[in-house]
């Protein structure tokens, strides 16, 4: 099922992504796949995911009120009960087969082009930005060790000489799964933390900016545009996604310097950037790697600097039912510190990081690309979602 990409009710169709210079190419039968994928998840998420909440106010909370048992109070409790409510086994099961779904399709896609692909991001003559790689670079194991979001083979594997394999497919994936929400490139996260800077520190204005896990540039590339006159750097401990992101930027006239290192230490000097940042990448880590990213965006930071993550919300606020939504990815998308962190006092790993208490920035902000559907979707779950906000953690030096 195609959607049209000018309703504001539904998907936004394949054919709008945006187009560069290394994205494998869909054909009719390919994007038509892609487009049933997207129409499927905003489906199940938006007409099947109510009825979890139908089922725990009509079946599992009169259970407990029977027995005169004070009903479930974390999502912990919650998810024993619900997990034997057919209503929930049947939205879980459709949102996981849809998202491999999602990563089988594009395997396919990437799978027959690969040579090509390989030749378009071989970056020849002179090129605006750079590309460095650490062949020596030990990939922490909360990284090797998790396909995060079911993507076979995670972000690292390499299954021929300067790969791309995983960057290629995670590229479109993003707007597949967003259902192109997220804005043609996939910028929304790196739009919203310009649009936020814009508003609230109109007189900030970068020289040096550093986004930590680039993965493919989607977040990137937007600060080139807002901040002309920085230098922008990207890091990645993948090597097919740096190398991927590298020929992305080059192919669409920006320059950035590209670099495979591991955000928890990196290899430039005390005192190098203005602004250091994160897009969705925080919950990719771990409870020991984050406080070590932390630390290290203080001792990246010049004075009048700042450090920016962009993630989705925190449980601050939330009841145990969202909670216990909000969790599914923790236990059921290869997303194992998921939980842990939106349960975290993230000011409190700032201080420790170094960073004063009252320079901690801790907010909801809305989203600035497409949102205007993003609100249109029904219940209360959607991934990037909710009123279309975003958490934004960081702190000033």
């Amino acid at each position: 099922m195609t959607q049209s990409s000018n309703t504001a009710t539904a998907p936004r169709g394949f054919r709008n992504i945006g187009q560069h210079g290394i994205m494998a190419q869909a054909n009719h039968d390919e994007a038509a796949r892609e487009d049933f994928i997207a129409a499927m998840y905003y489906h199940v998420q938006s007409e099947v995911f109510p009825g979890n909440k139908i089922a725990y106010e009509t079946r599992v909370l009169p259970r407990f009120a029977k027995t005169n048992k004070p009903p479930p109070r974390t999502r912990h409790e919650i998810r024993r009960e619900m997990e034997r409510e057919p209503a929930f086994q049947w939205w879980s099961s459709l949102r996981r087969t849809t998202q491999e779904m999602k990563q089988a399709t594009g395997e396919e896609l990437v799978a027959r082009q690969i040579p090509e692909l390989l030749k378009k991001s071989k970056v020849h003559g002179k090129t605006k930005g750079s590309l460095k790689l650490d062949p020596s670079l030990a990939i922490p194991r909360y990284l090797s060790k998790v396909d995060f979001h079911c993507q076979p083979g995670g972000y690292f594997s390499e299954r021929t000489k300067d790969d791309i394999t995983p960057a290629a497919i995670y590229d479109p994936g993003v707007y597949v799964l967003t259902k192109g929400f997220m804005g043609p490139y996939c910028e929304a996260a790196g739009a919203t933390a310009i649009n936020y800077l814009g508003r609230e520190f109109p007189g900030f204005r970068p020289r040096k900016i550093l986004d930590m896990g680039c993965s493919v540039g989607h977040s990137t590339l937007p600060y080139c545009d807002a901040f002309p006159e920085a230098e922008v750097h990207a890091i990645d401990a993948s090597a097919p996604m740096v190398r991927y992101a590298h020929a992305r930027a080059e192919s669409m006239g920006r320059t950035v310097h590209f670099s495979q290192q591991n955000a928890e230490f990196t290899d430039f000097p005390d005192k190098s950037f203005d602004l250091v940042l994160s897009h969705i990448v925080l919950h990719e880590t771990s409870r020991t790697a984050l406080a070590n990213i932390v630390k290290e965006c203080k001792r990246l930071l010049r004075p009048g600097g700042m450090m920016l993550h962009l993630e989705q919300r925190q449980h601050y606020g939330m009841d145990a039912f969202e909670q216990f939504y909000y969790d599914w990815d923790t236990l059921n998308n290869n997303e194992p510190f998921w939980g842990t962190l939106h349960d975290m006092n993230l000011a409190d790993v700032a201080v420790a990081a170094g960073f004063e208490r009252g320079k901690v920035i801790e907010t909801l902000q809305p989203n600035v690309v497409a949102a205007d559907m993003l609100d249109t979707l029904i219940g209360e779950g959607q991934d990037f979602k909710r009123t279309a906000l975003w958490f934004v953690f960081g702190a000033r030096v």
